[in-house]
């Protein structure tokens, strides 16, 4: 951060440069990451006095803190153009007049000062309270001259349990707003307000119920310009203890990040409304340049988690030869599989991870992004070193989850089907076969790939996504409509996924959002409805995993989920003893319910736009709102699918007619 004097700031924003400053002696920040018509502003943030005056100040630091506006520089943490108040708004309040902002002897009834100020004491307060308004007016000049129009957010909070009524937790004051001529707006962003949702709170937004916006912010703008909008906005003080002053740290990252909503989509809706873009969107309200403090923690965090691939350890690697032996010995003696030993320190991991500063980014939908992906990596790193274990059957159903009531009716829905026939005389491709149909494919598809035969594997193929190959198992073999079907499901999305993560400057995507598992088995899942490779039969494999999950939970014991696997679905016994090592693979792996979960969900979203963002990386549908906000403000590249996976049926009316029964 720079220390600019005011003049020098001042010069900056002329020339039209970004910069992050402390400015008038570090008496408030301002921080430009882009120009943009938002402009948002903290001025009561601030809990500095200068030394002079707190030889004489008499209140206590938590009263004076109890009148300040703690926190309101985080809720505008997102945007292009902050401005923030460092001082005490008892040292000067720029809600006030100059002349009145410094208070003579007394605040809120209280006696603020051993005696009053002398005239040199609030002439140098006034100085400061001045020199904000010279930057703001600076502000706001050139971005109505470059947008025409300027929007500002003017973010306070209050405190309400002094109040013998209801309030609401957001409160617009409109006593000094042009309703004739802003007054839709007013009304879009209480709108947006009223969306927002925070835990255990009830959330309402009101317009002049408690403040009616009479601060001098507002008054100054409306004095020196004519097409600028100030909304005074007073947030509720819900996420903090407003007696001690202590915070709710879910509360705030959940109130920052529906704040961050609410105020870029009224933005967005104002410029459409005022400026010179109609087709604005809120990701055109906020910065396009990846910050510093973000590059930096992806680069942490991408260096700790890049060797974590989950079905690197989770395969028994002796597979082969247990699978020879159960098979021999009439299936009725539990395997004894043996897994790829672990070369990570999980105490020490742990500690890193939760080391790597989250706090140190703004922006509050990607901060939450980074959260999200360190709690799921945490979790998974507790899966991972209890492999062969009892708990890993746990700690599978803390990362993965089980199947709910609808899993499994969905799950019985398809198995009570009628499945296509099988043509015994249909040219089956061997694994040679398979891996030249495959390198064929991804040569005509642009995908820089290896395609290899693998013993290592359950599966009959699978991505590796750390070295971007793609597995085939040795003994397996495809129907050439199966290997139409991999072709699309391995090569069309998870190969691509694979390789379109390593594009992006932030590797967040390689590593994995949480739920990528359910995501991209979804996806690969629909796009091979998308192919017309989809068959009933390849949904009830699909549904088998989930009745071999629930089995495996009830049961615990591998033989008798096999036996009932065999015996309740007339299972060949290789194909029972696949679908039942997949299921009980690292002591009780639940991951096989989420295909099925998954493609349900995309198929229906798909049913509601585009999806192609999905297919940036290792995505999850959780996160898929920033996913898109990301592409959309050109931080990580628009992804071009291999085919189209816009929502359309198949043609095969009675296939249309099955995934459409899908709950």
């Amino acid at each position: 951060m720079l220390t600019l004097s005011e003049q020098e700031c001042i010069d900056r924003i002329k020339r039209l440069e970004c910069f992050h400053a402390e400015v008038a002696g570090g008496s408030f920040i301002i921080k430009i990451d882009e120009y943009s018509p938002i402009i948002c502003a903290a001025i009561h943030n601030g809990h500095q006095l200068r030394e002079e005056l707190n030889k004489t100040f008499l209140l206590s630091k938590q009263e004076r803190f109890y009148e300040e506006d703690p926190y309101t520089d985080e809720l505008i943490s997102s945007f292009p153009i902050k401005l923030i108040g460092n001082d005490s708004r008892f040292e000067y309040d720029l809600n006030r007049a100059k002349t009145l902002s410094t208070y003579f002897k007394t605040a809120w009834n209280k006696q603020v000062w051993q005696k009053p100020l002398s005239p040199k004491q609030r002439a140098i307060s006034h100085q400061k309270h001045q020199a904000f308004y010279n930057v703001l007016e600076a502000v706001i000049s050139v971005v109505e001259q470059q947008f025409s129009n300027a929007i500002v957010f003017d973010i306070h909070s209050y405190n309400y349990q002094r109040i013998e009524r209801d309030t609401p937790t957001f409160n617009i004051g409109a006593g000094q707003i042009d309703i004739e001529r802003w007054g839709q707006v007013v009304n879009h962003f209480e709108k947006q307000l009223n969306k927002i949702s925070l835990p255990n709170i009830d959330v309402r937004a009101a317009t002049d119920e408690v403040f009616h916006g009479r601060g001098y912010l507002i008054t100054h703008v409306n004095s020196h310009f004519d097409n600028t909008l100030v909304l005074p906005t007073e947030v509720k003080k819900v996420f903090m203890d407003e007696a001690s002053g202590d915070v709710y740290p879910l509360v705030l990252e959940e109130l920052k990040t529906n704040f961050k909503e609410a105020i870029s989509e009224t933005a967005a809706y104002f410029v459409r409304r005022y400026g010179k873009k109609k087709r604005t969107q809120k990701a055109d309200i906020l910065s396009s340049t990846i910050s510093p403090e973000v590059l930096s923690l992806d680069k942490q965090l991408f260096s700790l988690c890049k060797n974590i691939e989950t079905l690197n350890f989770i395969n028994p690697v002796n597979l082969s030869a247990e699978r020879n032996k159960f098979l021999k010995r009439n299936s009725y003696v539990q395997p004894s599989f043996t897994y790829k030993q672990l070369d990570i320190n999980p105490y020490k991991f742990r500690e890193q991870l939760y080391k790597l500063p989250v706090d140190s980014i703004n922006d509050a939908s990607i901060s939450q992004l980074y959260r999200h992906v360190i709690d799921n990596l945490a979790n998974k790193i507790d899966l991972l070193t209890s492999i062969g274990t009892d708990d890993f059957v746990y700690n599978s159903l803390k990362y993965y989850g089980e199947p709910d009531q609808k899993d499994m009716a969905n799950a019985k829905f398809l198995l009570h089907l009628t499945s296509e026939p099988d043509f015994q005389d249909e040219i089956k491709l061997n694994a040679n076969e398979a891996v030249d149909y495959f390198k064929a494919q991804a040569s005509e598809w642009g995908l820089k790939c290896k395609v290899e035969k693998s013993s290592k594997i359950v599966a009959k193929a699978m991505v590796n996504n750390e070295k971007a190959q793609l597995l085939i198992n040795k003994e397996a073999s495809f129907s050439e409509k199966e290997a139409h079907a991999f072709a699309f499901h391995e090569l069309g999305i998870h190969m691509l996924t694979t390789l379109n993560a390593k594009k992006h400057p932030l590797k967040v995507f390689s590593l994995g959002l949480p739920g990528n598992t359910y995501t991209q088995e979804g996806l690969a899942l629909y796009s091979e409805y998308c192919s017309g490779s989809l068959t009933i039969k390849r949904l009830q494999t699909i549904a088998l995993r989930v009745i071999a999950v629930q089995y495996m939970l009830a049961h615990r014991d591998f033989v008798k989920t096999y036996h009932a696997l065999l015996n309740e679905f007339s299972l060949d016994k290789l194909t029972a003893f696949t679908l039942t090592t997949r299921v009980y693979r690292g002591g009780g792996f639940t991951k096989d319910y989420l295909y099925l979960k998954g493609f349900v969900d995309v198929f229906n979203l798909a049913k509601q736009g585009s999806i192609d963002n999905l297919l940036v990386g290792k995505t999850g549908l959780l996160d898929f709102d920033i996913t898109n906000e990301l592409v959309e403000r050109q931080m990580i590249t628009k992804p071009t699918p291999l085919f189209n996976l816009d929502f359309a049926p198949s043609g095969n009316n009675i296939l249309d007619f099955v995934v459409d029964s899908l709950k």
